[in-house]
């Protein structure tokens, strides 16, 4: 016979299309058969294929008993059933000496002919091309082919179902299983209307009998389901130890927050209920309350969690139900990924509960949530920043985040955000971007007409530089959270005729440069002799970049700063997990020195006083070399490599030699100076300090030589 359609299993839908030759025979009370599946075996494939998410059973057996329940309840309020209904609840129970875990339901329960329609035939049509189809998917297997209650055998050796129908005159009907395509039917033993299925567990699975995973798996699973769930017995103190009451435990929560009208909710039913799904958690700073009817369905609560440490940490917090049955914790494709730090519960039962990447990835209801609730949240928090900003200012630690990191990966957001998004500055203001803008164009435009804005990363480290670019009249804005290196270059692409420096990444008459700075009157060989005494006594292994200043006598006599660009693509680099070409360059510092400051005019007295004779003799020494090697030069113009005699080679290398050994006499004489100079290490020092960059040894070299010059 052949047959096809969708009918309920216990209340459930159950599709199957099956070609069936089912030979039945009658021994008194007892009938016989072959589940109906023209696959060869059906048991095989669910143990192999389904068994990475063996723990779902339980969730597929609990949802099947509340369907059965709610059926229940949908016939008696159209009057098909006129009995009493009674207190409508889903039993779990577990015997550790016989291994077995029973879900009993007082529901619809079936009769002989429902338990042959809708237990023993299968919607499978052939193995071979069920493998083929599903074979990318094989953890999704259950809800497409509705085997949720064949999901038992995953974890059982054997399989019973005691059930009796609500229907009047039924008998009651014993159903049982081995784990092959042969099942038994006879008489059964429930008095009462509704099902238990009774799972002998195998012993591979004997752990999932215990009280201990059960309620594991009833509380991941099942916690939300519309019916009451109990198992075991509520306990109270009493004499000194933890009592049973002797009555049965509820372990879940059957009309959850989601479910409930918004306007019968205070705040602090809110608060409860964030509080009941992350008990360890902080209190959040505010929620929003999804429920839509079209064009699909959708509730749920999500919360903005306070967000301290890395990203990571708060990742996989928002839960996904169906019709209040869990799903997953993993929404990637539902919630935007920037929504995926936001904590809470979204149902649809537009999604299924079997749900695969590639399903989420092309459904188009999928696509339509997840814009949803990316424009929920920009609504929400617009409607703060207009109406109660105050309080937005308060969270915006916390909240930046959240929107930085929305505005950095969906552009449609940013477009929204950027109407409510705020900048702080180191006074601890809060301004929306146009009004900053207006704030610093009359001050911090430099002469090439380009508005800059200024930002810090720590205040504490870089507060001279900050105080340098307030005492002219500069703002500094505060960019410390590990989005920041990101977020500072999307505003800069998208702030017309901007750009963003760190406060300390120059000195501030040179990020925001006015006018042209006149150079100091010293020759070129001046400027490196200075430039190589300063360069000698710096933390080796980095790069420095000399540049010789007209400060003035009131700043700082050396300024050692890091390359806008350099610094923030290095941290990028580093917060992008790897080191890439900018993140595998040394360090690299720009090394300013204050020319007209007095400890540099001393310095440079004492290295004049000290090496200005040998220095001249050196210089007289190599000049001869050097004109040998312009003349050979000069003679060689325009030969090739092969065109040259060799002994003109030989004396080109000697010459060279003979230059770069005096040379080297010359930098070993201006180093030696160098580091022989208490002042220039004192000003050098106070320079690395200010940059956190003098630590151990020669940190406390440099307190000792402070102590010891204070002396003098």
């Amino acid at each position: 016979m052949s047959d096809e359609g969708i009918h309920f299993l216990n209340g459930m839908p159950f599709v199957f299309l099956v070609k069936v030759n089912i030979n039945i025979i009658t021994i008194n009370i007892m009938q016989k058969g072959t589940i109906g599946v023209t696959s060869e075996n059906i048991f095989p494939i669910i143990k192999k294929f389904l068994y990475s998410d063996h723990e779902i059973f339980l969730r597929e057996l609990v949802s099947n008993a509340v369907d059965a329940t709610q059926k229940l309840k949908a016939l008696s309020s159209s009057g098909e059933f006129k009995g009493e209904t009674g207190e409508l609840r889903v039993k779990i129970s577990t015997d550790t000496k016989k291994g077995t875990i029973t879900i009993s339901d007082n529901g619809i329960g079936m009769t002989e002919e429902e338990v042959n329609k809708y237990i023993n035939q299968i919607a499978f049509s052939s193995a071979g091309e069920f493998l083929d189809k599903y074979k990318d998917q094989l953890n999704n297997i259950i809800g497409h082919f509705g085997l949720g209650f064949y999901s038992a055998f995953m974890v059982s050796k054997r399989v019973e179902i005691q059930t009796l129908s609500w229907k009047e005159g039924s008998e009651a009907v014993k159903w049982s299983c081995e784990g092959d395509p042969n099942y038994e039917i006879s008489k059964g033993k429930r008095k009462e209307r509704g099902t238990d299925v009774i799972l002998y567990l195998d012993d591979e699975s004997k752990d999932y009998g215990t009280e201990e995973k059960v309620n594991f798996l009833l509380n991941k699973y099942c916690k939300f389901l519309p019916v009451e769930i109990t198992f075991g017995r509520e306990t109270e103190w009493k004499d000194g130890k933890q009592v049973e009451t002797g009555k049965d435990k509820i372990i879940n929560n059957p009309a959850p927050l989601w479910t409930r009208k918004p306007s019968d909710l205070k705040e602090d039913d809110y608060l409860n209920f964030y509080r009941e799904l992350y008990p360890m958690q902080e209190d959040p700073l505010f929620h929003i309350h999804l429920n839509v009817d079209y064009p699909f369905n959708l509730t749920g609560v999500l919360y903005f969690p306070k967000i301290k440490d890395k990203i990571e940490v708060s990742r996989n917090k928002i839960q996904l139900y169906c019709n209040q049955v869990f799903v997953t914790d993993s929404v990637e494709n539902i919630v935007p990924d920037f929504l995926t730090l936001l904590h809470g519960v979204i149902d649809s039962p537009d999604i299924p509960l079997n749900v695969s990447r590639s399903y989420l990835q092309s459904d188009s209801n999928v696509k339509k949530i997840s814009s949803h609730i990316t424009k929920k949240v920009a609504d929400r928090l617009e409607e703060i920043f207009k109406n109660d900003r105050k309080s937005l200012e308060e969270k915006w630690d916390n909240l930046k985040i959240f929107i930085e990191y929305g505005m950095l990966t969906d552009e449609k957001f940013y477009e929204r955000a950027e109407k409510f998004s705020l900048l702080k500055n180191s006074d601890n203001k809060f301004f929306s971007y146009e009004e900053y803008r207006k704030l610093i164009e009359s001050e911090q435009t430099d002469k090439n007409k380009k508005l800059i804005y200024l930002y810090t990363t720590d205040y504490q480290e870089q507060f001279s530089f900050i105080e340098s670019a307030k005492n002219r009249g500069y703002d500094v804005l505060i960019f410390d959270s590990q989005l920041d290196s990101h977020f500072v270059n999307l505003l800069e692409s998208k702030f017309k005729d901007s750009s963003f420096m760190r406060v300390d990444s120059d000195h501030i008459d040179k990020i925001i440069q006015k006018t042209e700075k006149e150079k100091p009157s010293i020759s070129e060989t001046e400027e490196r002799d200075i430039a190589a005494i300063f360069e000698s006594v710096l933390p080796s292994g980095n790069h420095y970049s000399s540049s010789i200043e007209n400060l003035g006598e009131s700043e700082q006599a050396v300024l050692i700063t890091r390359s806008e660009f350099m610094r923030r693509y290095r941290e990028m680099s580093a917060l992008n997990g790897g080191m890439n070409f900018y993140g595998s360059l040394p360090e690299s510092y720009n090394l300013i020195i204050n020319y007209n400051h007095p400890a540099i005019q001393k310095i440079i007295e004492q290295k004049n006083k000290k090496l200005s004779d040998a220095l001249a003799e050196l210089d007289s020494k190599i000049a001869v070399p050097e004109k040998s090697l312009e003349e050979i030069k000069e003679r060689l113009k325009g030969k090739k490599e092969e065109e040259i005699d060799i002994s003109e080679k030989d004396n080109k290398d000697k010459l060279e030699r003979e230059a770069e050994s005096i040379k080297e006499e010359r930098r070993s004489l201006l180093s030696t100076f160098g580091k022989d100079s208490d002042l220039l290490r004192q000003v050098c020092d106070l320079a690395l300090l200010s940059n956190g960059m003098l630590k151990g040894e020669e940190l406390d070299k440099f307190v000792k030589r402070s102590l010891s010059l204070l002396g003098k």
